[in-house]
């Protein structure tokens, strides 16, 4: 199993992370997740391990806590074999204060997590989101605290704009504080907005990116075909997709599929596999979150590492998948020589 280092830190993580969401199943919309218990949630965890992944990621929102601890009783007697990730900010429970990035909630959320997970420490804690109503100061000030108490080893933002990112990282350069070196992003072969702003900033400013749903919530996993019903068993009919449908755009998204499955033949591959490799192959990534609702998923996945797309079969991906820009950015693409965009087969 290969390691990156995650941004600027020192921490070095697998590039895949085996991500928890499936454990528990409370709830509708988890529930079209999976309800992966205990006794199953151990075997993923063996395998993985097995495997060489041993970064594990949850949140506190995943079942309402369920998964924490689902995961907490899986790793049991192991916990300083592995690195912990998981979330807080989004609502839990009632009330104005049971949400957000104050310095009440997060230090709430913290224990809460601690307690659920059954361990001391988090390795990576993030910010869910963020929280327009907390001043930045206030969050990355008890971030800080909590840093240098030893509950939180690093800390990471996710699903942040540009502006939202680099105002915290400003933050916390100017008194010292802990700072962001992780992004948790959506980023697929169905959605590449991370490159047009958050990809440049991540490499200008050494934060890695952690990749959620990096099958578009599983459009990209082999079973959709153009001209075809929409796989009922899928998280998205079952009404548990986390990409809404509107953001794809369906005639790139088929074009896609079908250069997928020409690079899959030309590989001995699947299509998950081949969209999983691709993602590696970009600047600024540091590890892939990958789920599975049993054994066969997650060993499908943990195979789409140990082995490279040619810089041709990336390049008809990269054309088959790209949508044009928004403003600014169509703008800036005009002068690449003062805006030099990402060399993916290179460095910048």
């Amino acid at each position: 199993m290969e390691f990156r280092q995650l941004g600027g830190s020192g921490l070095f993580v697998p590039v895949l992370c085996f991500g928890t969401a499936t454990f528990g199943g409370a709830g509708d919309f988890f529930k079209a997740w999976g309800s992966t218990q205990v006794e199953e949630a151990t075997r993923l965890i063996d395998i993985c391990m097995d495997a060489g992944v041993n970064f594990f990621d949850t949140a506190d929102i995943y079942s309402d806590g369920l998964s924490e601890e689902i995961l907490g009783k899986a790793i049991a007697g192991r916990r300083d074999k592995m690195i912990i990730s998981t979330k807080g900010t989004f609502p839990f429970g009632k009330g104005p204060n049971n949400q957000g990035s104050s310095r009440f909630h997060l230090t709430r959320q913290v224990e809460g997590s601690l307690k659920r997970l059954g361990t001391d420490y988090i390795d990576v804690y993030h910010m869910h989101g963020f929280d327009g109503n907390t001043p930045v100061e206030e969050t990355l000030h008890t971030l800080d605290t909590l840093v240098k108490a030893g509950k939180i080893r690093y800390i990471a933002a996710s699903n942040f704009s540009g502006w939202h990112l680099m105002k915290s990282l400003a933050v916390s350069e100017k008194y010292g504080w802990a700072k962001y070196i992780g992004h948790q992003v959506y980023y697929s072969l169905a959605n590449r907005e991370y490159e047009w702003e958050l990809m440049p900033l991540g490499l200008d400013q050494q934060v890695g990116a952690l990749v959620w749903s990096p099958l578009a919530a599983g459009r990209l996993g082999g079973k959709y075909r153009r001209n075809q019903p929409l796989p009922q068993d899928s998280r998205i009919a079952q009404g548990g997709s986390p990409v809404p449908e509107a953001v794809v755009n369906e005639e790139v998204f088929y074009n896609t599929l079908d250069v997928m499955d020409e690079i899959a033949e030309e590989t001995g591959k699947s299509v998950a596999q081949v969209a999983l490799n691709w993602l590696l192959q970009r600047p600024t990534i540091s590890t892939i979150v990958i789920g599975a609702r049993n054994e066969e998923q997650l060993k499908q996945n943990l195979a789409a590492v140990g082995w490279n797309l040619t810089k041709e079969q990336v390049k008809r991906l990269d054309k088959a998948s790209e949508v044009p820009t928004i403003y600014p950015y169509w703008h800036q693409r005009q002068n690449t020589k003062l805006n030099p965009l990402p060399d993916f087969y290179g460095k910048l």
